[in-house]
């Protein structure tokens, strides 16, 4: 082991090792299923495999434009156009990156100043903190409302000061699994009109919305569209998580800035997956029959639970699901997480990590992105619980 003797002071002294990264080792010690994980435990399709093989062999192997293949950003725009009425322009309004996370970072980046504000709802992903501190900025948050996990649109508002630069929303919302409703999405607009306020809007899970909703994207609202960073990850979208790989949407302007801190930061995104997802989009059906597919995951894992002791309201978006464990037992659920990781063999999130000053409601969240056998073994062990 090598020690630095240089002196310095961290950016992020209060940084600790993620929930992820300590609850998946925990997992992987005790050999438990892991539903605390947000990545699918099964194969993408095989023709996406194919495709990126096919990509390599045809030697396409050397750097990609910075922006991303084109054909790529065309068939995205087409994707975003048909979806939610809104046409983005491929040459300088969207931009393929190193997943979702690489996009929102580039985006703090490239606006947040010293000193700025972000308002942040929580509980949030906890990439957004982070890179709102390493930038100089300071995170205000805005605790959503317990149970169900709507926001006060007027506390939303009182938090906007002459100092707010930004606003991150996610949704699907992970990890509630809750989605901005329409009303939600014009509340957010009017609340931000007439402001010089810039809006990340994470929507990595955009294709997986339950019960016949929809998803209100920030690309359906003008005045919204017009002061946005749309983030979405194919990673999620197609069950390759390990690929890192997803797009930014923004009016040119906004882009503009964005590649500026992209190119010295990634510069550009692997070369034959890009190819591969450009002819893999063209088949819509590859995304848009993903609702019933997760949907059917959410149900199976719910119906085995009608008997335990366990409260929940079916999740809204994601493959993510909440439990309520209040009326088993009392203790706090950090503490249960790790029980349950250790004695019972199953992992989960506890969501007290996630909220403002770690407010504990007695609730865990699961990953349903798993093989039915997965799920099978693992609500056995909840309902004995």
């Amino acid at each position: 082991m090598i020690t630095s003797k240089n002196q310095f002071l961290s950016k992020l002294p209060d940084v600790r090792t993620t929930i992820f990264t300590t609850v998946g080792k925990l997992a992987r010690q005790h050999r438990a299923l892991d539903l605390s994980q947000g990545f699918p435990n099964f194969d993408p399709d095989p023709k996406l495999l194919d495709l990126v093989t096919q990509a390599m062999a045809g030697g396409h192997n050397q750097y990609a434009a910075m922006q991303g293949h084109y054909d790529l950003r065309e068939v995205i725009s087409n994707k975003i156009e048909k979806l939610h009425g809104a046409k983005y322009d491929p040459e300088k309004e969207i931009t393929v990156t190193v997943g979702a996370t690489q996009a929102i970072f580039t985006a703090i980046t490239a606006f947040v100043h010293q000193g700025d504000e972000v308002i942040v709802p929580k509980p949030a992903y906890d990439c957004y903190e982070p890179a709102i501190e390493l930038n100089g900025g300071v995170p205000v948050f805005l605790q959503l409302e317990q149970k169900d996990f709507k926001i006060d649109w007027d506390a939303f508002r009182s938090k906007i000061t002459s100092k707010t630069r930004m606003v991150i929303i996610n949704t699907p919302h992970n990890p509630s699994g809750r989605i901005f409703s329409r009303e939600d999405m014009l509340q957010l607009q009017e609340s931000l009109r007439n402001t010089n306020i810039i809006l990340v809007s994470d929507e990595v899970y955009e294709h997986i919305v339950f019960d016949g909703q929809e998803h209100q994207s920030a690309s359906r609202f003008e005045d919204l569209a017009s002061r946005s960073f749309v983030c979405a990850s194919f990673g999620k979208t197609f069950h390759v998580t390990g690929w890192k790989m997803g797009y930014c949407a923004a009016p040119s302007e906004l882009m503009h800035e964005f590649r500026k801190t992209h190119q010295f930061n990634v510069f550009s995104v692997d070369h034959p997956v890009q190819r591969a997802m450009a002819t893999y989009l063209e088949d819509e059906q590859h995304y848009l029959g993903l609702n019933a597919f997760y949907q059917q995951k959410r149900d199976f894992f719910l119906h085995r639970l009608t008997r335990s002791r366990f409260k929940f309201k079916p999740s809204q978006g994601t493959y993510f699901q909440l439990l309520d464990y209040s009326e088993i037992t009392l203790e706090g659920d950090v503490q249960l997480a790790k029980r349950l990781t250790i004695d019972h063999g199953l992992a989960s999130i506890p969501m007290s990590v996630f909220n403002v000053d770690q407010r504990d409601d007695k609730v865990l969240r699961f990953c349903f992105a798993k093989t039915e056998d997965t799920l099978e073994r693992a609500t056995d062990i909840l309902n004995t619980l």
